[in-house]
């Protein structure tokens, strides 16, 4: 059911080009559906934009951001008129042929600046420049220039390179459209560490967005790893076995276990978390354990004695010494020897 119109809460979220958004009352108790085009005012003039959320929504939306709603919060006019709509795209078409020029203008006066984007207001009353630059730029004569080339007011605004990869748009190697572009909108820090936790190849061209920072995403899943890396124990030096030092190689988080390999060898040996744990108690206690799997040193197996190594050799000269009597007595049958007297032959005596 839908929420009586006496009880809607009427600030409308309003999107412009390259993503931006702006919250406006509906004074009038416009019948507004998501993506419809509305007026809107602006400190001089009028703009137009698109419905991107209304409702509850919104209050939500305004309360996170924490965005303060007076009497002095701009308003919708009206809804878009066919004669809108031709004006609004008079000034779209505006902003690539500007964008060039100014460009150039830039260039000649040797400005250390990248322009990114224009942006014709609706009535054709004021241009938005966005650029980006790593030093302060005065641009009060770009200004004049402009204002005199293109008839508007200029507003010249500073982005980050974050933004400005929102503003332009594209794919990204996930093979979806840019976050930046689509629904994120606060920029948090990302460092290399995000990364590290994740155990991700510190490879700068696999980590950079297009933006050339690191990318937004490597902060989403960040918290389930830092959870999962309170049961890793740390391992600050190689493992001490018998058969060498072993190495720390990589760690499989959510299946916790350890891989490790010897300096010497390309084989790595995967060890759960609790063997780990064993082995390195025991090479703090200075016990050198034979191998992963035997974790009892070789000095403190049982002595191997002499006459345990002379067992074998006496049971195989017993079994020897059986079958040479047994041997011996088949012979004399077959010889035919009975109390030293030859036996007879065809059963008659010589």
């Amino acid at each position: 059911m839908a929420t009586p119109g006496w009880q809607r809460y009427d600030i409308v979220e309003v999107k412009f080009k390259g993503g931006r958004k702006d919250y406006y009352r509906n004074v009038h108790q416009l019948d507004l559906t998501t993506g419809d085009f509305v007026v809107v005012e602006m400190q001089s003039g009028y703009h137009m934009g698109s419905v991107s959320l209304q409702g509850e929504l919104v209050r939500l939306q305004v309360k996170k951001r924490g965005i303060k709603v007076s009497d002095d919060t701009k308003v919708i006019h009206r809804i878009a008129t066919p004669k809108d709509l031709e004006k609004h795209e008079q000034a779209i078409n505006r902003d690539l042929p500007t964008l060039y020029r100014a460009r150039e203008i830039i260039r000649d006066l040797k400005l250390n600046m990248k322009l990114s984007d224009v942006e014709f207001q609706s009535d054709n009353t004021k241009a938005t420049f966005y650029y980006s630059s790593e030093e302060r730029v005065d641009f009060r004569e770009l200004i004049k220039l402009l204002a005199a080339e293109f008839k508007a007011r200029i507003e010249m605004r500073q982005i980050s390179l974050r933004q400005e990869a929102g503003r332009l748009g594209g794919i990204g190697s996930c093979g979806r459209e840019l976050c930046c572009s689509t629904w994120l909108t606060d920029f948090k820090n990302i460092a290399t560490s995000a990364a590290r936790y994740q155990n991700l190849s510190l490879n700068p061209a696999k980590l950079s967005g297009q933006c050339g920072r690191l990318k937004c995403c490597l902060n989403y899943e960040l918290d389930t790893y830092v959870d999962a890396l309170r049961d890793i124990p740390t391992i600050d030096k190689p493992l001490e076995t018998q058969k060498g030092r072993a190495y720390l190689q990589k760690t499989d988080i959510f299946r916790k276990i350890m891989w490790f390999g010897y300096g010497t060898e390309s084989t790595w040996y995967p060890l759960p978390i609790n063997r780990v744990l064993e082995i390195v108690e025991l090479n703090k206690q200075g016990v050198i354990p034979e191998s992963f799997d035997v974790l009892t040193p070789v000095a403190d197996k049982e002595p191997v004695t002499a006459a345990a190594l002379n067992s074998d050799l006496d049971r195989l000269d017993k079994k020897y010494a059986t079958k040479s009597k047994k041997k011996k007595k088949k012979t004399k049958a077959k010889t035919g020897t009975t109390n030293g007297a030859p036996a007879p032959l065809n059963g008659k005596a010589q």
